[in-house]
Parts: C-alpha cells; sequence; structure tokens
C-alpha cells in the first residue's frame, strides 16, 4: 500500500474518478477474460484523508489507450498518465494480489480397463393385465365416490383379516359379521343373525349393487373366498340406501385375482365335514375375470337341537358358484357381470323324546328321533351393470334378477301323530329390477347425488297341509278324529317396489361435511303404501384422527313379500290347524325415525390403536319382526304396533406389524307392544299381554362381544376369535332369557414351498369352541321359537391350500 500526496483536493478527487472509470473498464475486460475473483485492498492517499481503491480499480486503463497495461503473475503493474497540469507525475503504483488458495486435490478415479460401466436399467414396461388393473382401479375409485356413506357408522373387514381369523376363507359369512359391533348370533330358522337387534332388515349389496331379498338367508349364498373387502354400514343411512336400514352389508369382489393365477383347496374335520373350493382369476385383454366353486357337505347342517356331539339326521350338501366379468370399453365407461348360484339340500334334525299328541293312519306313538324332514333350497342372482365417468359426473347403472325356491317336505306321518299337521310348504320369488345412481361434483364443496330404483317381483307361496278333522270344532279341547286330508291353501302376487332420491353433500370446511337428502319410496304389494323420508348427517374431522357423525333418518320398510303373503283361515276351520284366534290383518311396512352419534378415535401416541363408540336410538310404527310358527324352516312375518330400539357400541382395534387385535362391545335393547297383524299366529293370553305390555322381541339380546387376535410369526399364522351372548329371550312373551355364553375359537396356518413346485402351499389346522362349551341359542320357548337350537360342539378341522 503506497502513499500518495495530491496538491488540492479538486484535483484529487477530479484525478480519482478518472481512474476509476478507466480502471472499471479494464477490470471488466480482466474479469470476461480470466473469470478471477474480486478482492478489494486499502490504499492512503493522504495523511488526513484515507481511500479504499479495490482490486477492480487497480485493474483498469484509460478508455482512451493512454495507458498500458501489464497483466503479470502473481503482481500487476501499472504506470500512471500524467496530471492534467502537467507538473506532476504520479508515481508508480504496484498491488500485489493475495496468493490463491489451491484447491484440494481430489484423488483421481480408478479406471478399470476392460469393464464398461452400465447405467441403472429402466423399469420395465407395464404389461397388459397391469394396465387394465389400473383402469379398473380408477373405475373402483370413482364408484366409491358414487356410493360414499358420507355420515353413516362403519365397520370394515378386508380380505386379508378374513384369511387371519380361525378357518380362514372357510368361515361362512355370517360367521365373519359376528366379529363386528353390535351383530347378534341367531339360529338358522331364525334368520342367523341379527344387527342391532333388528330381525332382517338386513340389506346386501355387491359393489354398491342392491341384491333383492329372497325367501332365505341370502348370507349363506355369498362365499367369502369372492371378498375383497366388506363394511356393515349402521346408523342414520343418507338418502341412497332405502328399504333395509338396520344395516348395509356392502361387499366389494377382489381385486387382486385378475393375475392368471388362483388355488384349490380341501377342508374339513368334525362332523364327517369336507369342502372342497377352487377359485381362479385372470386378464384377457380388457376384460378380467374370476370363477369360484365349493362344496360342502357335514353331519351338522343346522344347529343341533340336542346338546349331544353329533346331531340326528342333520346331513347337508350344498353347492355354490361364483363368476365375475369386467370389460373396460374405453376410458370412461366399463361393463360388469356378477352372477351367482347356491343349491343346498337339508335334513331337519330330530329331537329325540318329543310326545305324540295325535292318531294318524292308526299310528298313535311315534318316536320323533325317526322323523325324516327335508328342506331345499335353491337361489340364482345375476347383475349387469355399466358405469360411465365424464368430467365431473359419474353414475352407475345396473339391472339385476334373481331367483328364490325353497320346498319344506314333511314327515307325513310322524308330523301329524307329534304336531297334528304335516305342511308340504313351497315358496319361489323371481325378482327383476334396475338401479340406477349418479355422483354430480358441483365444485369444490358441493356433490349433488341422485338416483333411482325399480322391481318388480312374482311370488308363488304355496302351503299343502295334511291335517285332522275335530271332533267338536266348537271345542277343539274334544279332540281329533284319524281321517286326514290335504288342504290347498295358495297365493300368488306380482309385486313393485320403486324409490328415489336426492342428497347434497356439502363441505362446509375441509372438516366439516353435511349431507342432506330426500327419499321416497312406494310399494305396491300385498299391502300398498309410500313415505317420503328425510335424511341428514354430518361428519367433522377436528383434529387428525378424530372424526365425529352424527344424524337423522325417517325409514321406510316393506316387509318381505313372501314373508307377508296372507292365509285363508277358513280352509283350516274344523280341523286340528284351527286357530285359536281368527284375527288375520295384513302384514304393513314399518314407519322408523332413527337417530345416531358417535367418533372413532386413532390414539396417536401408540400408532396403530384405534377406538370408537357410537349411539342410537330408534322409534318405531308397525314394527316389522318374524318368526317359525311350524315344523318348516320358514318364517311368518307380523308388526307391533310401536316399538323402540336403543343401544351403545364400542369397538377398538390395534395393529402393529405382523400382530392384530380386536373388540367389540355392545347393550342393546328392543322393546315392542300390541301386535296388529297375523294375530292368529298366537294364543290369546299372549296377544292379551302383549296389546297392554312393552315386551323385549324374541330376537333381542342385552349384552353382544366379540374380539379376536392374529400374529404371523417367522411364517406361521397363529389367531383366536371370541364371541360372547347375554342370551337371547325365552319364555312367556319373551320375559327370560337363555343362559349367556362364550365361544373362542382358534387357528393356526403356515406356508410352504414344495420341492420341485412354485407356488406355495398352505397348511391349516382349525378348533372351533376350543373350550367345548354347551349352550343354547334357543330353548324352543318365546315368541316364533319352534324348537331349541345349541350351537356347536369342539370340532376339529384341517385343511390344504395349493396356489395355482
Amino acid at each position: 500500500m503506497i502513499d500518495a500526496p495530491f496538491r488540492s483536493r479538486s484535483h484529487q478527487a477530479g484525478h480519482s474518478q478518472g481512474i476509476n472509470r478507466n480502471r472499471s473498464v479494464a477490470h471488466r475486460r480482466q474479469g470476461a477474460s480470466k473469470g478471477s475473483s474480486i478482492t478489494r485492498i486499502p490504499v492512503a492517499a493522504s495523511q488526513d484523508r484515507t481511500m479504499t481503491l479495490s482490486l477492480r480499480t487497480t485493474l483498469l486503463l484509460s478508455s482512451s489507450a493512454s495507458l498500458l497495461l501489464g497483466l503479470g503473475t502473481p503482481a500487476m503493474s501499472q504506470t500512471a498518465a500524467p496530471a492534467a497540469g502537467g507538473s506532476t507525475t504520479l508515481p508508480k503504483i504496484e498491488v500485489v494480489a493475495p496468493p490463491r488458495a489451491q484447491p484440494t486435490r481430489r484423488p483421481k478415479a480408478r479406471v478399470v480397463t476392460g469393464v464398461r460401466r452400465e447405467t441403472p436399467a429402466a423399469p420395465p414396461p407395464q404389461t397388459e393385465a397391469q394396465v387394465v388393473a389400473g383402469k379398473n382401479e380408477k373405475f373402483d375409485t370413482t364408484r366409491q365416490n358414487i356410493f360414499a356413506p358420507t355420515g353413516a357408522n362403519s365397520s370394515q373387514i378386508n380380505h386379508q383379516a378374513i384369511e387371519a381369523l380361525p378357518q380362514g376363507t372357510n368361515t361362512t359369512l355370517d360367521k365373519v359379521l359376528l366379529q363386528l359391533p353390535g351383530v347378534t348370533q341367531d339360529s338358522a330358522a331364525s334368520g342367523e343373525l341379527h344387527v342391532r337387534n333388528e330381525h332382517g332388515n338386513l340389506q346386501y349389496r355387491i359393489n354398491g349393487i342392491m341384491l333383492p331379498d329372497g325367501v332365505g338367508a341370502f348370507g349363506q349364498i355369498l362365499d367369502t373366498g369372492i371378498v375383497g373387502s366388506l363394511a356393515l354400514l349402521t346408523g342414520a343411512l343418507p338418502a341412497q340406501y332405502g328399504l333395509r336400514t338396520a344395516g348395509v352389508l356392502d361387499i366389494q369382489t377382489k381385486t387382486d385375482a385378475f393375475n392368471n393365477s388362483g388355488s384349490v383347496s380341501v377342508y374339513g374335520g368334525s362332523r364327517q365335514t369336507i369342502t372342497p373350493s377352487f377359485e381362479y382369476g385372470g386378464t384377457a385383454g380388457q376384460t378380467q375375470y374370476f370363477v369360484s366353486g365349493r362344496y360342502f357337505t357335514s353331519n351338522l347342517g343346522i344347529e343341533n337341537p340336542t346338546p349331544a356331539k353329533e346331531a340326528i339326521h342333520d346331513r347337508t350338501s350344498q353347492e355354490k358358484g361364483f363368476l365375475y366379468l369386467s370389460t373396460v370399453l374405453d376410458p370412461t365407461s366399463r361393463l360388469t357381470l356378477i352372477s351367482g348360484v347356491s343349491n343346498a339340500a337339508y335334513q331337519i334334525p330330530n329331537n329325540p323324546g318329543q310326545p305324540s299328541n295325535f292318531t294318524a293312519f292308526g299310528v298313535s306313538n311315534f318316536d320323533s328321533s325317526m322323523l325324516n324332514e327335508r328342506q331345499y333350497e335353491t337361489t340364482q342372482f345375476n347383475v349387469l351393470a355399466y358405469q360411465k365417468s365424464m368430467e365431473d359426473i359419474d353414475y352407475q347403472i345396473a339391472y339385476f334378477n334373481r331367483y328364490n325356491q325353497l320346498h319344506f317336505r314333511p314327515d307325513l306321518v310322524g308330523d301329524l301323530v307329534i304336531n297334528g299337521v304335516a305342511s308340504d310348504v313351497y315358496r319361489q320369488s323371481v325378482i327383476n329390477g334396475i338401479q340406477e345412481d349418479t355422483a354430480w361434483r358441483i365444485g369444490y364443496a358441493h356433490t349433488l347425488r341422485y338416483g333411482f330404483s325399480v322391481s318388480a317381483e312374482r311370488s308363488l307361496v304355496t302351503n299343502i297341509s295334511t291335517v285332522l278333522p275335530l271332533v267338536d270344532p266348537a271345542d277343539p279341547g274334544q279332540g281329533t278324529i284319524d281321517a286326514p286330508f290335504p288342504i290347498l291353501d295358495s297365493s300368488s302376487k306380482t309385486g313393485w317396489l320403486l324409490g328415489t332420491y336426492l342428497q347434497d353433500e356439502w363441505k362446509i370446511t375441509n372438516n366439516l361435511t353435511l349431507n342432506a337428502g330426500l327419499r321416497f319410496d312406494q310399494m305396491y304389494q300385498y299391502v300398498n303404501a309410500n313415505q317420503f323420508s328425510p335424511r341428514v348427517n354430518v361428519s367433522w374431522v377436528p383434529v387428525d384422527g378424530t372424526t365425529f357423525h352424527a344424524g337423522y333418518a325417517r325409514t321406510f320398510t316393506p316387509p318381505p313379500q313372501v314373508v307377508a303373503a296372507p292365509v285363508n283361515l277358513t280352509l283350516v276351520q274344523g280341523t286340528s290347524q284351527q286357530p285359536a284366534v281368527q284375527q288375520n290383518d295384513p302384514v304393513r311396512p314399518e314407519r322408523a325415525h332413527v337417530f345416531d352419534a358417535g367418533v372413532v378415535q386413532k390414539i396417536l401416541p401408540v400408532p396403530g390403536l384405534e377406538v370408537g363408540i357410537d349411539l342410537y336410538y330408534k322409534i318405531a310404527r308397525d314394527l316389522l319382526d318374524d318368526g317359525q310358527f311350524g315344523a318348516a324352516y320358514v318364517l311368518s312375518g307380523f308388526n307391533y304396533d310401536r316399538a323402540n330400539n336403543a343401544g351403545v357400541e364400542l369397538k377398538a382395534s390395534y395393529t402393529n406389524g405382523n400382530f392384530r387385535m380386536y373388540g367389540n362391545l355392545a347393550w342393546a335393547r328392543q322393546l315392542g307392544t300390541d301386535i296388529v297383524s297375523n294375530q292368529y299366529l298366537f294364543d290369546p293370553d299372549r296377544l292379551a299381554y302383549i296389546a297392554t305390555h312393552y315386551i323385549y322381541t324374541d330376537h333381542s339380546q342385552t349384552l353382544t362381544a366379540s374380539a379376536g387376535a392374529s400374529y404371523l410369526w417367522n411364517g406361521t399364522r397363529f389367531s383366536a376369535s371370541m364371541i360372547y351372548g347375554s342370551g337371547l329371550r325365552s319364555g312367556f312373551a319373551n320375559t327370560d332369557h337363555v343362559p349367556s355364553y362364550t365361544q373362542v375359537n382358534v387357528g393356526v396356518s403356515r406356508e410352504y414351498l414344495l420341492p420341485g413346485w412354485t407356488k406355495p402351499t398352505t397348511v391349516r389346522f382349525d378348533v372351533v369352541n376350543l373350550f367345548d362349551k354347551i349352550y343354547q341359542i334357543r330353548d324352543g320357548s318365546g315368541i316364533g321359537v319352534f324348537a331349541p337350537q345349541f350351537g356347536p360342539r369342539r370340532g376339529f378341522y384341517v385343511g390344504i391350500t395349493q396356489k395355482l
């Protein structure tokens, strides 16, 4: 750094500005040519003033080219021009640039000759099957938007959870549903299960399409092997769900079964049970397909009426088949066909020691263990659905049909001697219908949903009853005459059900959704009736992991047409079938107000833990109920004039890696009063008592619980499940209940890869009723209960499944 005196401040300022301008130009040229960094260096101009000159200034020359720029390394020199007055020459200034920091030397990469370094391979292109699967996945997502159950209470089970249960996919659908909150076990004669203490009133849907009622229990027709996931919707259902509203079982078919693979399985064990099955799915062009079949035979077809390990005369054979086809027509539409068939034959189990009460065909004493009653059931259903998505509108229109046939064949002599009647019952139902549902997204905040359904049912109910004439029709206590004769009572009807709805899902905020709608239903059956039904639901997510729902629904529930078929009481006057009560009002549709609220909470400090609570209350007029009032495993319907149904459900689930457990507990109570239809089914004393008292319905159970756990350890899966019931009603006018019970099932399964095989083999072992708990589901008393039924005794089962 050099000190240089100047003659005057003005001369100094002018000269300094000129040099700065010239040096600026020169430095720009140097920077452009060498790309060097800029360094600022301080210079003292006089004793009373100090100036700071940067490296940029010191490296510039005059733009007039009168100065010569010399560049050197590591220093640069510069000679200034004479001053403007010519009397003073600026001294030579040398500025030494600071030494440059040498960059860190990097070791040279080792070069291996003869080896070519390859770039990562690009992912393989998707196969045609994967492309089709992706298209169908998008359609599945839009279909969920069409049928979004906003504000309803939902409990879900997927295919993996079913496989993790004891017995896996060999578990019947009704037994799977018993693991959901608020689902109560019952006998096959009484409908197999109840949701929230309701008799029936359960709607089945496949991929959102409603399946019509039949003449038997539909739950056993579907095989759990086809289930991709199922959701049980309860509470105050949105307006799109009509007719059967105690619960909606929405089954989504398997979506991961179209990779040209399948399996064959054999499963069996106690009570000479054996059930071979198969399934296969694949993709051909734009079409996905899945087919499955199962055969089942056992010596325990229906619940044993005795506590013995082996039932008497209880053999069954059943065949089931299922077909699924889905074709992508273009990027915005697809066509789906779903078809199923079931054939079942049952021996009606015998209860030894029943008294002989009549004389028929010269026989006055008949051993009830030798009865030979049988029942045959056939069901077929088909669904053809067209789905379309365009811009903000998604819709699905479906045609469905269903055929049901039930035939109960009595033991002519035995039934007459024991019961005084032998009824040959035949029921047939053919249903055809159309269902359309649309979701229209009107901006971000609103989704408008609307649709309709129309179905026509042709039903035939025939009862050929062989009866005995009374000695004195005015006094049935005088006995009967041994002169059996048949009576034919037949009823046929073509009935119609029509429904339509409109609802708006309004996202008030990102966390608050209001779903309000109106539904209209019309029935033309043995009774003509209709109703407008407002519905409103709210779903609120105040914080992450917390979901509230609440709602109100007005419901309208027509009775199943075959259950509501009238009887001609004049045909049985003066016979052993003459009823003590002659009143026979028609079965009416049920009308109700349903209130529901609940919350589901994820326990964030414990990942995988979720708990929930739901409360409901129902006020009903003409509450529908069914009962078995004869030897045939068929139900007859009736109404309670007024009724209420209340309950609380608790649920919890926990998942951590390969470990999963769940638990449910429900408290419920359903009360009704005054029988107002098919009064002839009741004796006078019971009918009079119910007219003045609220009584428990026969399927009302106070406490119901279920729990289970599964763990996959070193390739072996251990599982357990439990159901508990405080007991269904029994006694005069359902004033008592059967004892409580607990049933525990366990299972273990493991997957192997056998030598020489490319697909795994699964072996399993299960124990049903591990502790061999002897318990009654029904004791033969109570309203609409014909015979006792016991739960299954302990059974051992093994199975092997081979992937294809």
